[in-house]
Protein backbone atom coordinates (compact mmCIF):
# COMPACT_ATOMS: atom_id res chain seq x y z
CA UNK A 1 0.00 0.00 0.00
CA UNK A 2 1.49 3.56 -0.65
CA UNK A 3 0.18 6.84 0.88
CA UNK A 4 -0.64 9.91 -1.17
CA UNK A 5 1.86 12.79 -1.41
CA UNK A 6 -0.54 15.03 -1.52
CA UNK A 7 -3.78 14.11 0.21
CA UNK A 8 -2.76 11.60 2.17
CA UNK A 9 -4.83 8.60 1.05
CA UNK A 10 -4.02 5.13 0.79
CA UNK A 11 -4.08 3.29 -2.72
CA UNK A 12 -2.21 0.61 -4.57
CA UNK A 13 0.81 1.20 -6.55
CA UNK A 14 1.59 -1.33 -8.94
CA UNK A 15 5.65 -0.07 -8.96
CA UNK A 16 5.85 -0.57 -5.69
CA UNK A 17 4.04 -3.19 -4.88
CA UNK A 18 5.41 -5.12 -8.02
CA UNK A 19 2.16 -6.66 -9.39
CA UNK A 20 1.76 -8.28 -12.51
CA UNK A 21 -0.62 -6.16 -13.96
CA UNK A 22 0.62 -2.43 -14.99
CA UNK A 23 -0.30 0.50 -12.64
CA UNK A 24 -3.66 2.29 -13.17
CA UNK A 25 -1.44 5.22 -13.42
CA UNK A 26 0.27 3.81 -17.13
CA UNK A 27 -3.39 4.27 -18.42
CA UNK A 28 -2.95 8.18 -18.19
CA UNK A 29 -0.91 10.60 -20.06
CA UNK A 30 2.57 10.46 -19.32
CA UNK A 31 4.12 13.60 -17.06
CA UNK A 32 7.80 15.21 -16.97
CA UNK A 33 8.82 14.37 -13.31
CA UNK A 34 9.53 17.63 -12.21
CA UNK A 35 6.01 19.15 -13.33
CA UNK A 36 4.68 16.80 -10.32
CA UNK A 37 3.99 18.52 -7.16
CA UNK A 38 6.65 17.23 -4.22
CA UNK A 39 8.02 15.38 -7.17
CA UNK A 40 11.52 15.34 -5.20
CA UNK A 41 10.13 13.32 -2.42
CA UNK A 42 9.65 10.00 -4.84
CA UNK A 43 6.85 8.82 -3.89
CA UNK A 44 3.13 9.13 -6.14
CA UNK A 45 0.24 10.61 -6.01
CA UNK A 46 -3.55 8.38 -5.85
CA UNK A 47 -5.33 8.37 -8.88
CA UNK A 48 -7.80 10.90 -7.61
CA UNK A 49 -4.73 13.93 -7.08
CA UNK A 50 -2.43 12.92 -10.07
CA UNK A 51 -5.85 12.77 -12.34
CA UNK A 52 -6.36 16.36 -11.01
CA UNK A 53 -2.81 17.73 -11.22
CA UNK A 54 -3.40 16.69 -15.15
CA UNK A 55 -6.53 18.63 -15.73
CA UNK A 56 -4.59 21.27 -13.74
CA UNK A 57 -1.78 21.12 -16.68
CA UNK A 58 -4.22 20.59 -18.98
CA UNK A 59 -6.33 23.06 -18.42
CA UNK A 60 -10.05 23.02 -18.60
CA UNK A 61 -11.86 20.47 -20.94
CA UNK A 62 -13.65 22.65 -22.90
CA UNK A 63 -16.59 20.77 -24.89
CA UNK A 64 -18.42 22.29 -27.86
CA UNK A 65 -22.13 21.05 -29.08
Amino acid sequence: MSTCSRCGADFACGMVEALDAPCWCTTLPALPADSLPDADDGRCLCPACLKAWIERLDGPDVTTG
